[in-house]
């Protein structure tokens, strides 16, 4: 917990002292995306994203800016991760998109506003769903900037940036 609250300030030199199974070293964040599991990234994500340590007004900006800068292909894959979790939670495509005011309901077809809108309402509204979504397109993190964010998502991110420097 006390690196999660070093990395939610900037602090990324504790990374250091991890216990060297949370430590691999990855040359960037592509290769940590493709060498982790999937399992692994929502154990990381789930320790650290919780809506309370970052206020919409902060996270919101990040997610749309990031979801903006993925892969032409991408916005496709996570809008369709996105409807599949919130459908888990008995929310169809058709609702979401009258009450998120999307531009379409078929994931194929969603701009990066809507994706980003979809983003912001699982923030608020499923947590857990944002944080499943990011476990299963880690692409998406790559581009979120805040150092706070990226520390508060999680000790992946935060190494990530750290490799960077």
């Amino acid at each position: 917990m006390r690196i999660m609250k070093d990395l939610a300030h900037g602090n990324i030199e504790s990374l250091d002292n991890m216990p060297a199974d949370t430590t691999n070293e990855y040359e960037t964040f592509d290769d940590f995306a493709q060498r982790t599991t999937t399992d692994k990234r929502r154990q990381l994500f789930s320790q650290s994203l919780h809506p309370e340590c970052i206020p919409p007004s902060q996270m919101e900006p990040e997610l749309q800016k990031a979801i903006s800068q993925i892969k032409p292909n991408e916005p496709d894959d996570v809008a369709q991760a996105f409807f599949k979790q919130l459908k888990g939670r008995g929310l169809d495509e058709n609702r979401l998109q009258q009450q998120l005011n999307l531009s379409t309901d078929n994931p194929n077809r969603m701009t990066a506003d809507d994706v980003s809108n979809l983003a912001s309402f699982a923030y608020h509204d499923h947590p857990d769903v944002l944080r499943e979504v990011l476990a299963e397109q880690p692409g998406i993190i790559k581009f979120l900037s805040n150092p706070i964010v990226a520390g508060i998502i999680g000790i992946a991110a935060a190494k990530w940036l750290g490799s960077r420097k």
